[in-house]
């Protein structure tokens, strides 16, 4: 009788089963495993896209007062010092991207998640044309700037004269001074009157109305010469096309020991704990403050980026009080540390009057932000 063939059974056994061929992945699992694959790759290669953006994170907060590395911060000579207590830190922001360092989707990723890192577009902190040697070159000359001027603020507030002179810093590219002045010329005076700072020169010159000749005495490789400048308009002022630069003649020398840290915006703890190195007993009464802040010819503090980052790691370095440029007030409310006093400055006999008071213990009429 013909049919299926008989199958033997060892005693005890189940019917063995049909052979069948292996089974293989179906349409939707393949197609799984795909896309698995393909966004493996993508986030892969993600690390490797850069992005025109920047981020910032707090850095770390260095007490002027202290050492970095096993050297002082500050040093002064050929003036009478002080011991000093407590701590002025200035504070930083480690900045992600810029030229030559673009950033990742994931640092941006990092920056929208923490309310301690932002992001931002290359574009609002670098031109498009700098290079990374550019941004290196500027923020060290910044960072120079800041301490001479830092320096002959405390002098000043000890009553010490700081003799200055006024030179070109650069002359632009067809620009009213183009081919007249050129960078270095010490600038002496101004239609006749003498100028010892940028501001006089300013002045000077916007007393004019654009279009007028300015008459500008300066010296050039020793020698003295008049030179005769048509200003331009700038949305009303007279300009004649320079960028100048103050130069001082410190009757001490000060030195600063800031590691690899650049840009202008330490210059008011700078100034602080100069003036503290060099007047008797603690102008911090041994308190842990930070601070942030350019410092000008005039005394005046000037605007920064990055407060948010720089109060957290301040915070992060043990400081409870923060001395912020009133310009920034506005970017620093909502964010400052649990158990942080942020105050107010303008000047810098505003922050001096701000550690006094923080030394003492008592805050009243100290402005603050918010």
């Amino acid at each position: 009788m013909s049919g299926a063939p008989d199958v033997r059974l060892d005693p005890g056994s189940a019917a063995a089963p049909d052979p069948r061929p292996a089974q293989r992945p179906g349409r939707l699992a393949a197609g799984l495993l795909t896309t698995t694959f393909l966004l493996v790759v993508l986030a892969a290669g993600l690390t490797f896209v850069g992005l025109p953006y920047v981020v910032l994170s707090p850095g770390p907060a260095t007490n002027v007062l202290g050492e970095l590395d096993g050297k002082p911060v500050l040093s002064v000579e050929g003036a009478q010092t002080y011991p000093t207590e407590g701590a002025l830190d200035f504070t930083t922001v480690s900045f992600d991207g810029g030229p030559g360092r673009k950033v990742t989707v994931y640092d941006l990723l990092e920056a929208w998640l923490s309310d301690a890192v932002d992001a931002a577009p290359e574009r609002y902190y670098f031109p498009d044309d700098a290079s990374e040697e550019d941004v290196e070159a500027e923020n060290t000359e910044l960072m120079n700037e800041s301490q001479v001027v830092a320096a002959a603020t405390a002098l000043r507030a000890l009553g010490r004269t700081v003799p200055t002179t006024v030179s070109v810093a650069d002359v632009p590219e067809d620009g009213p001074s183009d081919g007249l002045l050129a960078k270095g010329d010490t600038v002496l005076s101004v239609d006749g009157t003498a100028t010892t700072d940028s501001a006089a020169v300013r002045a000077a010159v916007q007393a004019h109305t654009p279009g007028e000749q300015v008459s500008i005495r300066v010296r050039r490789d020793g020698a003295e010469r008049t030179v005769t400048v048509r200003s331009a308009d700038a949305d009303g002022r007279a300009v004649i096309g320079i960028l100048l630069r103050t130069d001082y003649d410190l009757p001490v020398d000060v030195t600063l020991n800031t590691g690899q840290v650049g840009g202008p915006s330490a210059g008011l703890m700078f100034s602080l704990a100069i003036y503290d190195t060099l007047t008797p007993g603690s102008l911090t009464g041994g308190k842990r403050i930070a601070g942030t802040g350019t410092i000008e010819d005039d005394g005046s503090v000037g605007p920064i980026s990055g407060i948010r980052q720089k109060m957290v790691g301040a915070h992060e370095a043990g400081a409870r009080f923060f001395l912020s440029p009133a310009q920034d007030c506005a970017d620093a409310v909502g964010h400052v540390p649990e158990g942080m006093t942020l105050l107010r400055v303008t000047t810098f006999a505003e922050g001096r009057a701000a550690v006094e008071g923080i030394a003492k213990g008592d805050l009243t009429g100290l402005p603050t932000c918010g």
